[in-house]
């Protein structure tokens, strides 16, 4: 059980010091620092870092396999009619 607990700490903290979350914490000290400063450049960088972060958070959760499984799929049955509709037309 106490292997178990650790593996799960050492999860957490591993999820705590990811680069998703290191990224995150960037932008939003670039955020606060330019408000606080009024450097509207520091702004415009902690909008894009935070911004990049959450759309890097979503392309990471996607399943690409099953996406790439899915589009070969529909390559195959599009293949398979156009192949159907030039035998029909000749």
């Amino acid at each position: 059980m106490d292997k178990d607990k650790e593996r799960q700490e050492i999860s957490l903290i591993g999820r705590l010091f990811s680069m998703e979350a290191l990224l995150i914490v960037m932008g939003l000290f670039s955020l606060v620092s330019g408000i606080v400063n009024a450097a509207t450049i520091q702004i415009f960088w902690g909008v894009v870092i935070i911004g990049g972060s959450v759309i890097l958070y979503f392309v990471r959760k996607k399943d690409w396999k099953k996406h790439w499984e899915e589009q070969e799929q529909m390559r195959q049955e599009f293949l398979e009619k156009r192949k159907r509709d030039e035998e029909k037309g000749k």
